[in-house]
């Protein structure tokens, strides 16, 4: 009878545990196939019409007037087959007039839609921000920290139209790492520094801890905005010297299980660490990773160099 129990019970065990492998096994092949799916949105994405790959120019603006087009004398030179003098930006105290050339502006010129006229523009970071189409050509005006730019971009830009797809690490379970929320009350503000030289200042409301081949690491990520729902991590690893983009990678996340005020956990997939924009374009304005966000180890995982 004690012998038949020990059976029964072995069998029950057996079959518990087959039952545990095969969810396992469902839960991994499904990561797979949705990390595989989003790998397959990001390229996507970097070709849609106003994606990264179509930007083609990029101007700093100037207090009082700036011209844009293809002439010599445009503050803001497009090469190509845009227009001599496409119009003017006029920059008066941090706000924005658009102004016709000498020659009129351009009959298919539109702004928002609309017939080009004199009229007030809206940066980027407004609730609605004006956007100039002409041709295949997309304008609008960006604002970073004190500056103002104007930000060009081409459905035709030799970027967008010879993309050649992206290269990524395989997928790899151990990269997905369960890490330990600790919150900043208040939040620090972090001093980031970019590609431009200049240095923006993006709050940091914790850090995630965790362990990855045996040592512990932390990282401090920011809010991009006080509305984000996701935290963005600026950083960089020891593969940068060697098979990924070397200024650095992003890794966006969930918010934590309790939010950012509460301790908590979170989870870091970097199989899903990206190349920033200025990866494929020069004439993006990318943060670089603070110094306590540069890992000495390496984190072969995610997106590899795009021009290798």
């Amino acid at each position: 009878m004690k012998r038949k129990f020990l059976l029964a019970a072995a069998s029950v065990l057996v079959a518990m545990l087959s039952q545990f492998l095969a969810a396992g096994a469902d839960d991994q092949t499904s990561w797979q196939r949705d990390l595989l799916a989003w790998r397959a949105q990001r390229a996507t994405n970097l070709q849609a019409p106003e994606g990264w790959l179509s930007l083609i120019a990029l101007g700093w603006l100037k207090e009082g007037d700036n011209s844009f087009g293809s002439a010599d004398d445009s503050r803001v030179q497009i090469a190509g087959k845009a227009p001599a003098h496409i119009a003017i930006v006029r920059l008066e105290k941090g706000a924005l007039r658009l102004l016709p050339p000498a020659e009129g502006f351009p009959k298919d010129l539109l702004v928002d839609g609309q017939p080009a006229k004199e009229q007030a523009l809206l940066a980027d970071d407004a609730d609605k921000p004006s956007k100039l189409t002409l041709g295949t050509l997309t304008v609008i005006v960006i604002h970073r920290d004190d500056q103002f730019a104007l930000r060009v971009k081409d459905l035709q830009a030799l970027t967008r139209v010879g993309f050649h797809g992206l290269h990524w690490y395989e997928p790899k379970a151990a990269y997905r790492v369960h890490a330990r929320w600790i919150p900043y009350n208040p939040p620090k503000v972090l001093d980031i520094p970019t590609v431009l030289g200049t240095t923006t200042h993006l709050p940091a409301p914790g850090a995630a801890e965790f362990t990855l081949d045996g040592k512990v690491l932390r990282l401090e990520p920011v809010l991009e905005d006080p509305q984000s729902t996701d935290l963005f991590f600026i950083m960089r690893d020891a593969t940068s010297k060697t098979t990924t983009y070397g200024a650095g990678r992003f890794l966006y996340t969930e918010l934590p299980d309790h939010g950012v005020n509460q301790p908590g956990e979170v989870w870091l997939d970097f199989n899903k660490l990206v190349n920033p924009p200025c990866a494929f374009t020069a004439y993006a304005t990318c943060p670089l990773p603070p110094p306590q966000n540069r890992l000495s180890v390496p984190i072969p995982a995610g997106e590899q160099r795009y021009h290798d």
